[in-house]
């Protein structure tokens, strides 16, 4: 008998589940998971399937998932199957409003590498900087990848970065396209929130046809979507008009009555007909609209010794975000003649994402060699609208172009690979070598973007703004000539990797990878494996690994200003600025350096069956010198300004200062559970999927602060960014699937518990435990061949976060926080499907 010891938080789920059953007729799809189903992730060996390889993989099929499933996007799709996985919608949070960050296990974005086909993705050019999960890193835009377009996604829970480079530090995420022939398939789906908005309207296309005599063949997908805007607003407690000439008005006594200015505001919006509603800042998730196509092709040739392959895509983005609303009481961000009463400002966004991989495979005897180059693009640019620049006054336009960044990546690679069947029981032998060239750039925005116009150069050389009149475009200010930058370096990696079967029942893996970045010398990478099939039907595997990771081009060279709620509870502006900037080098702060890793992970599956399977995996990850940002230099641990550091950075526009740092030592440590029951007893099919994670993140050891920071430790990292690595991810999450079909009739059923997460708005709020949460999808499908029509819901029971306190709530402003499943509220859809076979 095997006991597994849950969690009392994740009764909640369980109970939930019991009590959703009592009232709704659970109606099948086939299982999304299987432990015999042959993965390609992290083995280069044919025939591994999840029950015998030497590392956790989970494998999920797309065309199963959307029949059923109500999430239309990858990150959400994964957020609701993968209890590993973590990705939510952020608000008022510039680029970050755009592109999902994503990662796995509570680790960074950029510490989880995604493949297409086997081979790398390339990363976004956005480095998130707004107080997200994932605050100073890079990762991913897996939403730039057609969801129709997707066979199935191979999740690699463990450390890989001897395998597949440097970066697969908390693991890989591999994405298997489409490769079906004579179909044509199609979807249309639409919905909208329980508060009529954040309507949703997505088309996609999937068309496959056989290629020559050799079994060949091409697969396009054409998707697009748009989605609306969400509104999660409320009052706030913010001063609307300004009051700073009325001090002795005798109406109103400022002085010594604190509610006197709550009555001016009442007065003066009675007399001008507005509503304290009308002054709501605009919060919930942006506005997006996106196309995209991509492709897969295959042409083997010479009686299928050789094969020419090739895919990648095209997606087009246009996003509408908001800022900070700018009231009318703040003439320094105004331009009364303008917007009289203010302005909600919004941060548009134009992103193009490409991609082309060409390869050509090969058959050299009994070795198989694979020649490749995979090149993407990710090219990010900004506009800001409903804005002004107050320096200019009434002159000021009210759209600015404020210009953007892009990140090219161009990577080879040379893989060969062998079976020798007389060598013990089997041993695969695989090495190859990869060429690997990164490119970096931020582009200018037009002039009144970034300029303030205000600024006098006295006789003494000093820069001073007698008028106080901020510069560039508000909520959004453009990129500087200061911050444009064009930077490129080249990265070479030869590895070998083994997979040996001493017996039938015990395999060894061993991997090593070498690798010498042009910026950041040589490191050496190793991975050693290991299963062991005590029977059958039960397996026990372990691993051990470590890893290197070199800073980003973006984290070296990423330099803005950016409106933020500064340390003193204000609206102010906050600059990023490089590590060999003057203002690092007066403040102390170092070079960046490299990250390293170790992995460990040890675990079991087993089967009892064909119909019941379960694997459960520890693991834990040390990382050392780990890239952060830092808090914002210019400020002290009350809140109060620093004039020293003040006066260096103010004339750069910035009241407040940020870097990247190696500050940190991180540990995490978890479990995983995966297990899957199916029955099929005639037209009747049954499946229950469980998926269970508890992760915890700490900090260790002491911070890596510089000697001339001292006493400064708060500044340096401060708590709320602590508290993002430590606790901004759920440390349990779970979710159990129930799907049942019969005949031409099929239900799901699933209830995901995302678990209590903290926030902390240091250095004016307090740290705020946002409760657990149990969320419930229901949907239900018929299928009248060759239209499937799906109806349903996600998170039908209407579950938010907890509301913030009022002192993490920026006055009152931000209603909920960006955690846990987000602030979409219940969302209702309609799906119409059809395939046809040609």
């Amino acid at each position: 008998m095997i006991k597994i010891l849950i969690p009392a938080s994740f009764l909640v789920l369980i109970s939930h589940l019991a009590q959703a059953q009592q009232d709704t007729a659970v109606l099948p799809a086939p299982a999304i998971r299987n432990l015999n189903e042959v993965v390609t992730v992290g083995t280069r060996s044919t025939g591994r399937t999840r029950l015998n390889s030497v590392a956790p993989i989970d494998v999920f099929h797309l065309s199963k998932l959307q029949i059923l499933a109500p999430q239309n996007d990858l990150n959400q799709l994964l957020q609701y199957v993968s209890p590993s996985f973590n990705s939510n919608r952020q608000s008022s949070s510039d680029g970050s409003e755009h592109i999902d960050p994503a990662s796995i296990r509570g680790l960074g974005p950029d510490q989880l590498l995604v493949l297409i086909n086997g081979k790398r993705r390339h990363t976004t050019s956005l480095v998130n900087n707004q107080g997200t999960v994932g605050n100073g890193s890079v990762g991913t835009d897996l939403n730039a990848i057609p969801a129709a377009a997707i066979d199935r996604i191979e999740i690699l829970r463990d450390g890989a970065s001897a395998q597949y480079g440097s970066d697969a530090i908390a693991g890989v995420i591999n994405i298997i396209l489409k490769q079906n022939t004579h179909q044509l398939s199609a979807a249309i789906t639409g919905g909208v929130t329980s508060r009529g908005d954040g309507g949703l309207g997505q088309l996609s296309l999937n068309y496959g046809t056989g290629l020559g005599k050799q079994g060949g063949y091409l697969n396009i997908t054409g998707e697009a979507y748009q989605r609306g805007k969400t509104t999660r607003a409320q009052n706030n407690n913010l001063i609307i008009f300004d009051q700073s000439s009325l001090d002795n008005y005798f109406a109103y006594d400022f002085t010594n009555d604190p509610a006197a200015s709550r009555k001016y505001d009442d007065d003066m919006l009675k007399q001008k007909g507005l509503k304290r509603d009308d002054f709501n800042f605009q919060i919930g998730d942006a506005q997006i609209k996106n196309g995209g196509v991509f492709y897969n092709l295959s042409l083997p040739f010479n009686n299928s010794k050789s094969e020419f392959y090739s895919f990648g895509g095209y997606s087009y983005r246009q996003g509408q975000g908001f800022g900070f609303r700018r009231l009318p009481s703040d003439p320094s961000v105004n331009v009364y003649s303008i917007f009289p009463n203010g302005f909600q400002p919004t941060t548009d966004s134009r992103i193009h994402d490409r991609s082309i991989a060409v390869g050509l495979k090969h058959k050299l005897g009994a070795w198989q060699a694979d020649l490749s180059n995979t090149l993407g693009d990710n090219r990010f640019d900004y506009r800001v609208d409903h804005t002004v620049n107050a320096s200019l006054k009434e002159a000021s336009p009210t759209e600015f172009k404020a210009g953007g960044h892009e990140f090219l990546q161009n990577t080879t690679n040379l893989d060969f690979s062998r079976r020798f069947t007389q060598v013990a029981a089997g041993l695969n032998l695989a090495f190859g070598a990869e060429f690997r060239v990164d490119d970096y750039r931020i582009r200018q925005g037009e002039e009144a973007s970034w300029k303030n116009y205000a600024l006098i150069t006295n006789p003494d050389g000093t820069v001073t703004n007698p008028s106080g009149l901020a510069g560039g475009s508000q909520s959004f200010t453009g990129f500087s000539p200061e911050n444009v930058i064009h930077k490129s370096r080249n990265n070479t990696g030869v590895y070998v990797d083994g997979e040996l079967d001493v017996t039938s029942k015990w395999l060894v893996s061993a991997a090593a990878r070498l690798e010498h970045y042009s910026d950041f010398g040589t490191a050496l990478s190793g991975k050693l494996a290991t299963r062991y099939k005590l029977s059958d039907v039960f397996n026990v595997r372990g691993a051990v690994s470590n890893g290197f990771r070199a800073p980003s081009l973006h984290q070296q060279y990423f330099s803005a200003l950016s409106t933020d709620i500064l340390p003193d509870n204000t609206l102010g502006q906050s600059g990023f600025f490089t590590n060999p900037s003057k203002v690092a080098i007066a403040l102390g702060i170092p070079k960046l350096k490299q990250e390293t890793s170790v992995n460990y992970s040890l675990g079991f599956t087993a089967r009892a069956g064909n119909n019941f399977n379960i694997s459960v995996d520890g693991y834990l990850t040390d990382i050392k010198n780990r890239i952060v940002l830092t808090g914002s230099f210019g400020f002290d641990a009350n809140g109060e300004a620093v004039p020293a550091i003040q006066h260096i950075i103010n004339p750069l526009g910035a009241s407040s200062a940020r870097f990247f740092s190696n500050g940190i030592d991180t540990r995490t440590a978890g479990v995983d559970v995966v297990a899957d029951y199916n029955l099929r007893r005639g037209p009747h099919s049954f499946n229950a999927s469980l998926g269970f994670n508890y992760n915890k993140n700490k900090i260790t050891g002491n911070l890596h602060i510089p000697a001339g920071l001292k006493g400064q430790e708060q500044i340096f990292f401060s708590p709320n960014d602590s508290i993002l690595i430590t606790e901004g991810t759920p440390r349990v999450k779970a979710n159990l699937s129930l799907t049942y079909g019969y005949k031409k009739f099929s239900v799901l059923l699933r209830n995901v518990y995302f678990g209590e997460v903290s926030r902390n708005s240091f250095p004016y709020g307090e740290v705020q435990v946002h409760k657990g949460k149990v969320v419930t999808d229901l949907s239900l499908s018929y299928a009248l061949k060759p239209v499937v029509i799906t109806i349903g819901a996600n998170n039908i029971l209407d579950v938010f976060p907890d509301k913030q306190v009022y002192g993490n709530s920026y006055f009152g402003v931000f209603k909920y926080a960006s955690v846990q499943m987000g602030s979409l509220g219940a969302f209702y859809f309609v799906r119409l499907g059809i395939n046809i076979p040609h």
